[in-house]
């Protein structure tokens, strides 16, 4: 098995994952998340509201997971959000296009669906599951459709992402925050996309947790106030000019930023806090990296964009975050669906006075000829320029149709005023946080099977009554199955375990368990095979600690702490054994200060 089967089959058997209607067969892209996954899945959103909610200060709100039509017509999804299908005709199989001829092309990801069904021709390239033949590429549209309503109802589609609620509700935000900027709101939550041919666990699914945060920033100023809390941070960046040369660097924020390699300020920041959040998750720092989009593959809501990658044992580098900058395409593309202006009013520290071209329509004029059409076609008469607007036959296009006004129902001239201010249509920074995809990349990178003996020696346990403890796991088996979770999104933080299941241990083991949980701690309790045993089911599932109760416990009041990591154990009273543990797996305790060594 490769590192990707292992971690599977591990997170299966100790309930992480589990196929979704496993009962009825499964079906693909589809995926339950057990007691334990759940748990790690809480914590990893749990972390993400604590840097983005608490630490940056944007709030968070809660968006209906349907939306109707008009929402993805401004956001671009209903016209231009699809996926190259191929379809076998032998097995009736589904494959991504763009996929199948990956190894003949260079260019797969930017031709159209006729030039891959030409390629796929042309190199002969058939069926993996059969043999067969395909047949015509063609565009899918990614979005689950739904009806609202009874009989015909309304067009809907399930959200393929959770950012449109925030710009749908820009307005409200904005005189949340007073209509101060910057300012942003962020949401987790479900989104759904019909993927083609999902044959990637949890990499690739149909429905999804995003956790997105979309941050309103005045397009004259994108400096970050407290861009030096991250400008001297080491980055490893793939940006376009390295992905020419194949290979990614190390730059400090500052002097990415300097240099242009990153756009702006706002941009590196938030890149900088996407790493800091990574790694203190879990992500492994060495198998991390920033990479640009190229410009061929920008989507077309971004002026630029970098993806977090990591790296993996089977699929090589995915990407798990997305940080984009997606100036104001967003606004303004619903306020010309929605026919509503969307900007926030900026004062200027002082007045000014500013000569600037103005437009009058005569509502008088134009109400009477146009009638309801009256105010669209004077917004649209506010759009012509002086030279448009001097002819004696006016042309405006209002809701497809090109309407003629006369020249004696507009005014226009040029005028010196008196301004405090001025709209400005916001830029919008998105960090895009792909949630299932940060869990299995935690997984992966704390997944490992060590050598027992190996690790003993290298902790300074062998020949030592820990080291006897540690083989009665599993008889003496050479290696032993451990997941190296972060403590503070471990699903299990702290085992108790009484060294045999009576009474008089399992008493105090109890005791400490209730004021853990007064601490807030994850705490599991486990009398169940020999106390080695107990310490490799933790460890399969990624406790940090185990505290083990035992009859020197009665005698002097302490219990056995061992850590996960190193498997060294210590002796500590009882008393406050609760802020050990939480000062432990939250304040970056040092282990050997937490009580005594054990002494042999």
């Amino acid at each position: 098995m490769d590192k990707y089967e292992k971690v599977f089959e591990l997170a299966k058997r100790r309930g992480f994952l589990w196929n979704s209607f496993e009962l009825y067969g499964g079906s693909r892209g589809f995926y339950d998340y057990g007691p334990l996954g759940s748990a790690l899945k809480r914590r990893i959103e749990q972390i993400w509201r604590e840097f983005y909610v608490i630490q940056e200060g944007f709030m968070e709100i809660e968006c209906p997971t349907i939306g109707i039509e008009e929402v993805f017509i401004a956001s671009g999804h209903v016209g231009g959000f699809s996926d190259p299908l191929c379809e076998c005709m032998n097995c009736k199989e589904a494959f991504r296009a763009d996929h199948l001829v990956e190894d003949v092309t260079d260019a797969a990801g930017t031709l159209s669906a006729e030039d891959l069904t030409k390629v796929i021709r042309e190199k002969g390239i058939t069926c993996p599951e059969c043999g067969g033949e395909f047949g015509e590429a063609y565009e899918f549209n990614l979005m689950f459709k739904t009806t609202i309503g009874p009989g015909t109802g309304r067009q809907g589609f399930l959200r393929p992402e959770t950012a449109q609620g925030m710009f749908v509700d820009f307005q409200r935000l904005s005189r949340f925050y007073r209509d101060k900027l910057p300012f942003g709101a962020v949401q987790i939550g479900k989104s759904y996309r019909n993927e083609i041919a999902p044959r990637q666990g949890v990499i690739r699914l149909r429905e999804f947790t995003q956790a997105e945060c979309e941050i309103f920033v005045d397009p004259r100023n994108k400096k970050h106030p407290n861009f030096e809390r991250f400008a001297d941070k080491e980055l490893v960046l793939y940006s376009q000019k390295g992905q020419v040369k194949g290979e990614s660097f190390r730059m400090t924020v500052r002097d990415a930023v300097k240099t242009g390699v990153i756009a702006h300020e706002v941009l590196g920041y938030n890149i900088a806090l996407t790493n800091e959040f990574l790694t203190k998750v879990g992500i492994d720092p060495a198998k991390l990296r920033f990479r640009q989009h190229l410009t061929d593959e920008m989507a077309h809501y971004a002026v630029d964009c970098w993806d977090a990658e990591i790296e993996t044992d089977r699929f090589g580098w995915v990407e798990i975050v997305g940080i984009a900058d997606r100036a104001d395409y967003d606004l303004k593309a619903h306020a010309r669906v929605s026919k509503t202006e969307l900007y926030v009013y900026v004062e200027y520290e002082e007045p000014k006075m500013v000569t600037r071209f103005t437009v009058k329509p005569n509502m008088g004029k134009l109400g009477p000829v146009f009638k309801g059409k009256a105010k669209a076609v004077a917004d649209a008469l506010r759009q012509l320029s002086e030279e448009e607007l001097s002819k004696d036959e006016i042309k405006v296009t209002v809701d497809g149709e090109e309407l003629t006004v006369s020249s004696d129902a507009v005014d226009f001239a040029e005028e010196t005023v008196k301004v405090s201010g001025e709209n400005v249509i916001p830029h919008v920074i998105e960090p895009s946080y792909g949630i299932d995809r940060i869990f299995y990349g935690i997984m992966e990178h704390a997944y490992d099977d060590e050598n027992v003996a190996q690790k003993a020696a290298e902790s300074g346990l062998k020949g030592t009554e820990e080291a006897g403890k540690e083989s009665e796991a599993e008889g003496e088996e050479e290696t032993r199955l451990v997941m190296h979770f972060a403590s503070g999104v471990a699903p299990i933080q702290v085992a108790v375990l009484p060294l045999l299941t009576r009474e008089e241990l399992a008493d105090p083991a109890k005791d400490i368990i209730a004021r853990l949980r007064e601490k807030n701690l994850l705490v599991n309790y486990d009398d169940s095979g020999t106390i080695g045993r107990r310490y490799r089911r933790n460890d399969e599932i990624g406790t940090p600690y185990c505290v083990t109760v035992d009859y020197d416990t009665l005698g002097d009041g302490t219990v056995t702490i061992r850590d996960r990591d190193s498997m060294r154990q210590i002796r500590a009273p009882i008393t406050g054994i609760e802020n050990v543990l939480y000062e432990l797996i939250y304040k970056d305790r040092a282990f050997e200060s937490a009580g005594k060594p054990f002494n042999f």
